[in-house]
Formats: structure tokens, C-alpha cells, sequence
């Protein structure tokens, strides 16, 4: 359910994106899944709600099976919003009162309460972050900040941040300028790479990946292996 369609807010997706994983391990076997190897991802508000179904605690839907686990395995998040509101010890980190403001209307719960980076903590599972350094739309010093703290908690997070790059760099190559689509083309190409070798590490995959690109046009920001 999404806001445009359904008049809901993002506690319902929230929930709905829990309700998503815990189905998947529920039909596992029938449908042919490994439920130990369930990666949630998303970009923006989706990298959100991705974020949030191995973060936040609660917002299970009424009747599910929550003896299931709703929590992946892995996540893949590019431009996420990881920062809904104030933090302690950080403030906004380039996200301005009036769009907190904003947030706050559309959260229905306290923006905090959805916020991913106010739930950070040991035990979570391993993730892998895609963001423009120029990113406008979601501040890059957001997932940093998150970034620093996952790893303070004991956790596996690697940021990739890419130069020059705005909110969603990572899409496949579109609109009539040649050097725009080459440009974004390269970046698509290095956020696929970099995610093949990211699920190669968790000795999900066992083959070398098919995408054969330079890795200089990234900055590989924290957490890495």
C-alpha cells in the first residue's frame, strides 16, 4: 500500500514491507526460497522501508504468525532514508526544519518512532548502502552517520558513496543526452557489481559476477571488505 493509491501512511508501509519478508520465509519451501538467505531492498523511501524491516521493532500486521521472523538476512539500500528526524548528538544532517516538518505529516507515528538510525544496535543483520555524494534529496551525511554507528554496534555496513551523483544515480540510463546515459549507464553498471560481490561475500553467490566495470568512479566510504 502506498500513499498515492491507498491514502496510507508510512507506519502502514512499514508494516506491509514486514509483512512482505515474513511471508517469503513462510512459503519458503514451497516457493523454492532459502529462508536464511532473504535480502531486503529498496531505494529511497523504499531503501526505508527496507531498512526498517530489519531495524525497527513492532508494527507487525493483526493475525500474522510473528513467531515467523519479519527480519532479513541482508539488506541492499540505495539512497535510503535512513534519517527521519532531529538526532541526538548529530541534529539534521543537511535535512532542513521544514522537511522534517513535512515528514512528520505523512509518518502517522512519531517520525522517531520509523527512523531507522534511532534504532541502531548489535545483531543486525549485514548491509550494503549506494549513495550520491550529491544527493540533495536524502543528505549523503545521513547514511554516513549511520554508517558509523552500525559499525560502532558491531555490525557489517559498507557505504559506497559516488561522486558527483545525485538521488537516484542508480537507475538504468534514461532521457536523450548521450553523456548523461553513458554517466548513468556506469553508474547502474558499478551499484550491480558492487552488490554481486556484496552477496558473494555472504557466500550466497559462488560465481564471478557478469559485470565487467571499473570500480574507480565510487568512493568506498566505510565498512568495507
Amino acid at each position: 500500500r502506498v500513499a498515492t493509491r491507498h491514502g496510507v501512511k508510512a507506519d502502514v508501509c512499514v508494516e506491509d514491507a514486514k509483512s512482505a519478508v515474513r511471508w517469503l520465509r513462510q512459503n519458503a519451501s514451497r516457493r523454492g526460497i532459502d529462508p536464511d538467505r532473504i535480502c531486503a531492498g529498496g531505494g529511497s523511501a523504499g531503501g526505508h522501508t527496507a531498512s526498517c524491516t530489519a531495524l525497527i521493532p513492532g508494527f507487525d500486521a493483526e493475525l500474522e504468525d510473528v513467531g515467523i521472523s519479519s527480519v532479513p538476512n541482508a539488506l541492499a539500500l540505495f539512497n535510503p532514508a535512513v534519517m527521519l528526524t532531529h538526532l541526538d548528538g548529530f541534529g539534521l544532517g543537511g535535512i532542513t526544519e521544514e522537511k522534517v516538518a513535512d515528514i512528520a505529516t505523512r509518518t502517522g507515528v512519531p517520525a522517531a518512532d520509523i527512523s531507522p538510525i534511532h534504532h541502531v544496535r548489535a545483531n543486525l543483520p549485514p548491509a550494503i548502502i549506494f549513495h550520491g555524494m550529491d544527493d540533495t534529496t536524502v543528505p549523503f551525511a545521513t547514511v554516513d552517520e549511520f554508517t558509523k554507528r552500525m559499525l560502532a554496534a558491531g555490525n557489517r555496513c559498507e557505504l559506497k558513496g559516488f561522486p558527483e551523483a545525485q538521488h537516484g544515480f542508480f537507475n538504468a540510463p534514461r532521457g536523450n543526452d548521450p553523456e548523461r546515459r553513458d554517466r548513468m549507464h556506469q553508474w547502474h553498471q558499478r551499484t550491480l557489481l558492487q552488490l554481486d560481490r556484496f552477496l558473494q561475500s555472504l557466500g550466497w553467490l559462488d560465481s564471478e559476477a557478469t559485470v565487467r566495470v571499473a570500480d574507480q568512479d565510487f568512493v568506498a566510504c566505510r565498512g568495507n571488505v
